[in-house]
């Protein structure tokens, strides 16, 4: 595999399992030291081992923490002392069901971790010397409406926004971009398809629902330097659905 990466490190938050163990396992596999993020201890030591501990570490704690983001950022400085790549991927969707009907405390919750917190950690990062790009892993439901999933869809809606002005705010010295999968299969989103996969899968016109290895890829290449001319996008990965007819 090309090493686009290679001599340079990425942080992922959310490292531990689906979109995110995906990501952080291409850019190793292109090169990278990586350090992943994870609520839980055991769940963070099972994937560095999956990663491979020579070129993988990790720091658990909540990715809203402002301590947990002061801690990793002193571990990539102590480990590496440089940091090129932020990936933004850790997110929540507790709550089901149409927006005027989420708690109010679910609601800032929400928010609070799928958008102020990749406020937070792009702060911190870029104080701790973050040098070449950034990628914000939101969802095909902040382009439109996104019925179940109404007030996660808000909430991926304010991230691509934010990536436009963290885009325009940093450039030229940092890019800023953003991927919206639709359904991709993970325990995540398992609620969105489990039970009606092959009905859920015939409504792309690709036919199938995404794997993790199908963002990784271009969240690869966005951080790339073959990306070097975009920012401030958010690219669609979602099978063709946004070209799906109506009816």
């Amino acid at each position: 595999m090309v090493q686009r990466f290679a001599g340079r490190v990425a942080l992922v938050t959310g490292g531990t399992r689906g979109i995110g163990l995906a990501v952080a396992r291409r850019l190793v596999d292109e090169g990278a030291a990586v350090v992943v993020t994870g609520r839980k201890q055991e769940a963070l030591d099972e994937a560095v081992a999956a990663l491979g501990t020579e070129r993988a570490s990790g720091v658990a704690g909540r990715v809203d923490d402002p301590e947990h983001r002061a801690a990793v950022l002193a571990h990539v400085a102590r480990r590496h002392g440089r940091l090129d790549h932020l990936v933004n991927n850790a997110g929540i969707n507790p709550a089901w069901g149409p927006a005027l009907e989420v708690d109010p405390g679910v609601a800032r919750k929400i928010l609070e971790v799928n958008v102020v917190a990749a406020l937070e950690w792009t702060r911190d990062a870029v104080a701790a010397g973050l040098s070449r790009s950034i990628v914000n892993v939101a969802s095909i439901s902040g382009t439109s409406s996104s019925p179940n999933i109404a007030f996660y869809g808000v909430s991926k809606a304010g991230l691509i926004n934010l990536t436009q002005q963290l885009a325009q705010e940093l450039a030229p010295t940092l890019r800023v971009n953003a991927v919206a999968p639709a359904v991709v299969r993970t325990r995540f989103s398992r609620a969105l398809y489990e039970g009606h996969e092959e009905e859920s899968a015939g409504r792309y016109p690709l036919q199938r629902l995404g794997e993790p290895d199908d963002v990784a890829g271009p969240v690869a290449f966005l951080l790339s330097d073959d990306a070097a001319w975009m920012t401030g996008q958010t690219l669609r990965i979602d099978g063709g659905a946004s070209i799906a007819p109506v009816g």
